[in-house]
């Protein structure tokens, strides 16, 4: 019996795409090659800063996957998705360069669920166990409620300083797909949905007397958009 894998979809390119790049770059900075640390501080230079205004990065990220036609039968990228593709992944990358600047250990995780590593399950370990600490919540409040991309990115900026301070890893692969994603028409429900998911999940792993996490799609958003006052 012949078995049917499915193309990738947009957003699972993305995410392969930016993982494929993070890793290897990752492996050679702890390994202490002098070309790996140099493109670090050249991508650290862009963390949250619009991609367009830091022409030293173009040609630092091989991004040519993302226009490659795709060898399991799916469809080449638009031009529109191909501009949030590559905004998505200069955006997460230089968020990673940004948290793995002096860190002994990978910043940047791949996790095999994506309330593993998520943004809300890393924001959810800055704060005491059983505890909500509103100051942590509120920047990843304000990070769902951004008016466009460059300002995300510097709310993510914020948080991402959060998380190098206590050696907190993120999935960066599956931050650039919802940067992807957020982009989209409707797709800001979506990204906070999984932040939401993400931050709560975390939660229900440190006290297992918490009901299950609804499935991907059911989930309220937890919040993320309660706080008018805090975007």
């Amino acid at each position: 019996m012949t078995t049917t894998i499915a193309p990738l979809t947009a957003w699972q390119r993305v995410q392969e795409t930016a993982d494929n790049l993070i890793r290897p770059l990752q492996r050679e900075l702890l390994d202490d090659r002098p070309h790996a640390v140099a493109a670090l501080a050249r991508l650290r230079c862009g963390a949250g800063k619009d991609t367009s205004q830091v022409p030293d990065l173009w040609g630092l990220v091989d991004i040519g996957p993302l226009h490659d036609r795709p060898q399991d039968g799916g469809r080449p990228l638009t031009e529109h998705e191909l501009v949030r593709a590559e905004d998505a992944v200069h955006t997460a990358m230089t968020l990673w360069a940004l948290h793995q600047q002096s860190r002994g250990q990978g910043m940047h995780q791949s996790g095999r669920h994506p309330t593993h590593h998520g943004l809300g399950a890393a924001v959810r370990q800055l704060m005491p166990p059983g505890e909500i600490a509103e100051p942590v919540r509120k920047r990843l409040v304000r990070a769902g409620t951004a008016p466009d991309l460059p300002q995300l990115a510097q709310r993510l900026r914020d948080i991402v300083l959060l998380l190098r301070q206590q050696d907190i890893p993120l999935d960066y692969g599956l931050l650039a797909a919802q940067l992807y994603q957020w982009q989209a028409p409707a797709g800001r429900d979506t990204v906070r949905r999984a932040w939401g998911r993400s931050f709560h999940a975390h939660r229900t792993t440190q006290n297992t007397s918490q009901p299950a996490i609804p499935a991907p799609g059911t989930a309220p958003d937890n919040n993320l958009t309660a706080d008018k006052d805090a975007s």
